[in-house]
């Protein structure tokens, strides 16, 4: 029992809940990002660049063919198509959440820190023994 107890303790204290939310939030940013640069980003820069899709640029190292014994054998291709939009991909996230980042900096610079108020330094212990020595004056 003292083991589901541990990790029932372990599984709900703020640091996994907030890094679980994190990954989900994370997971469900990127698909965004992704969306947003193979849908609206990619288009215009096709136009621009006559059509031109990324992901379908590669090198042909060897074209598919058939061996002797009629085994085919697949083109092996050097992908680096995928290799730029991956690198777009990761630019645009990065600098959409170095944005996310700022913005929430400037937010909470702009809004002013509240400082506790304080009013008695006098740690309770002293306090309550000095409550009893006034007392013990007050019989004498």
């Amino acid at each position: 029992m003292g083991i589901i107890q541990d990790f029932k303790a372990f599984a709900l204290k703020g640091n996994v809940v907030d890094l679980a939310v994190g990954v989900v939030t994370g997971g469900a940013f990127g698909k965004i990002v992704s969306s947003l640069v193979s849908d609206v980003i990619m288009p215009p820069l096709a136009l621009i660049t006559g059509g031109i899709n990324f992901t379908d640029m590669k090198l042909v190292l060897r074209e598919a063919m058939v061996r002797a014994d009629g085994k085919a054998l697949e083109a092996i291709t050097l992908n680096y198509g995928n290799f730029i939009q991956h690198s777009v991909d990761f630019f645009l996230i990065a600098l959409s959440i170095f944005m996310v980042i700022q913005a929430m900096s400037r937010l909470r610079a702009a809004k002013p820190e509240e400082v506790p108020v304080v009013a008695d330094a006098t740690p309770p212990e002293v306090a309550l023994l000095s409550e009893i020595r006034d007392l013990l004056k007050r019989q004498a």
